[in-house]
Order: C-alpha cells, then sequence, then structure tokens
C-alpha cells in the first residue's frame, strides 16, 4: 500500500469533513516536504512553535476536559513539523461550541418519537449535543475511574478509541459509535476551521494543506485557473493588523 503523507490526509479530511479513520489510526508516514527555489511558501510554513496555551472552558469540567484533551491528541496527532489538535486548539472549539446554540439542539427536532432510525434517517437520539457529550462522557470516566484515559499509553488510547469506534457499547444511553462520529467531527473541524470560531489556532492547518483563507477580494485572480496561491492564510475576522477578532457568540477562548 503506497505511503500517504500526513499533510495529504488531512487535506483529504479538511475537503470532506466526513467521518474515515482518525490520522492516528492511519500508518504513518514522513512529513510532506516542499521544495522552492526561494524557500517555502508561507502558506505552507509551520508558524514558530509556541507552549500551548491552557484554556477557559465554559462547558467541560476537569474530568472531561481531561479526557477530551488527551483523545484529540491521539485522532489529530503533532509531528515534527506541523501541529495537532490540542496545539491548534481543537478542545476550546468544541468547549465553546457545547456551551452555545450548537449544543442546546436549538435547531434540533426534539418531540420524538425516539427510536432506532436507519442510516439514511440521521440522527435518532433525544439528546442534544451538550447531553450527548455529558452523558457519554460521565459513562467513559465512572468506567476508566481505575485508570483515567489520559492516563494510559498512547496504544492503550488508541485501542480504546477504536473500541469506541467500532461500537456496541453503551454509554448511559449514547451508543459509543455515535459519541465517537461526534468527537471525531468536532475535532476535524476545530482543527480546520476558522479560527474565529475558537480553533484552528495560528491557522495552523490552513498553513499545512496550503489553504488561503478568507480574503476579502481575489478580483485579481478570478480569470485564472489552476494556479496555486503561495501566500499565508487569512481569518474571516482578521484586520489590517493581523489580529483575529472572536466570534462575539463565543463567550471565551484560549487565553
Amino acid at each position: 500500500m503506497a505511503e500517504v503523507s500526513r499533510r495529504t490526509l488531512m487535506k483529504v479530511t479538511g475537503a470532506l469533513g466526513t467521518s474515515m479513520l482518525p490520522a492516528v489510526l492511519m500508518p504513518d508516514a514522513a512529513p510532506a516536504q516542499h521544495d522552492h527555489a526561494h524557500g517555502a511558501s508561507p502558506a505552507q510554513v509551520s508558524p514558530p512553535s509556541s507552549p500551548t496555551k491552557s484554556t477557559s472552558y465554559l462547558f467541560f469540567n476537569d474530568e472531561e476536559a481531561a479526557f477530551i484533551e488527551a483523545a484529540v491528541a491521539r485522532l489529530i496527532p503533532k509531528d515534527d513539523q506541523w501541529a495537532g489538535a490540542i496545539e491548534a486548539s481543537a478542545p476550546n472549539y468544541i468547549d465553546k461550541q457545547l456551551a452555545g446554540a450548537w449544543g442546546a439542539g436549538e435547531r434540533l427536532y426534539r418531540s420524538g418519537p425516539w427510536q432506532s432510525g436507519t442510516p439514511s434517517q440521521g440522527y435518532q437520539l433525544p439528546f442534544t449535543p451538550a447531553e450527548l457529550f455529558r452523558t457519554a462522557l460521565r459513562a467513559i470516566n465512572q468506567d476508566l475511574a481505575q485508570r483515567p484515559f489520559a492516563k494510559m499509553n498512547p496504544d492503550e488510547q488508541d485501542s480504546y478509541l477504536k473500541a469506541l469506534e467500532a461500537g456496541g457499547k453503551d454509554l448511559g444511553g449514547v451508543p459509543s459509535d455515535v459519541f465517537f462520529a461526534h468527537l471525531w467531527q468536532c475535532t476535524v473541524e476545530g482543527f480546520f476551521s476558522d479560527p474565529v470560531y475558537g480553533g484552528n489556532r495560528d491557522m495552523a492547518s490552513w498553513r499545512m494543506i496550503g489553504f488561503p483563507g478568507a480574503y476579502a477580494s481575489y478580483y485579481d485572480l478570478v480569470d485564472q485557473y489552476g494556479i496555486k496561491l503561495d501566500r499565508a492564510p487569512m481569518s474571516l475576522a482578521e484586520d489590517a493588523h493581523g489580529h483575529i477578532h472572536m466570534d462575539p457568540g463565543i463567550p471565551a477562548s484560549s487565553p
């Protein structure tokens, strides 16, 4: 089987946004190399490494946050060249989404009846996203009370996540594969979304895949096709000084 670079894998993942095996469950390959006559493209250069900042959580308690941080670190791990989900503040994104309108299920139909549906019918459980995470995390942490997930070694963590993905385990009424699917989707979103929503710190994932971000105008490029944009990415809410103004609906972010 041909080796697939991490950059190629995550580029496909970001484009599809669909359920697939997380990066940690795929064969490791050497990071893609980028050779340019005048050095690496600014869009592909990983920003200078900086310490991972702590997050002021609104939704997660300490026990829940410990699981989420350890889990996303295995789902999208960092490597020698690129940041992973932790460094990109994916837990911050997940926390703020769960503490907001999405977590409250403001757009979900909540009147039942609650029964198993077909795969084509999508989500059929009575839980809001916040209730789903809280219920599942409570069951997981009770199950792992003697040895929390965050205390396991990487191989044990991978095995546990694979078991959740495989399904067949009840997490307080939440099927483990449903919880895993939500966790994986939220991790991908937190890694690739615009930084205005609390994740993708330093636009690390956009730099990795060469995505230019939300420029206001492509007028000079509209009639050019197939060209490569070698420029640093820009956030949806980035001002002329490079400062990103958080979505006002997100009441807190990584300090």
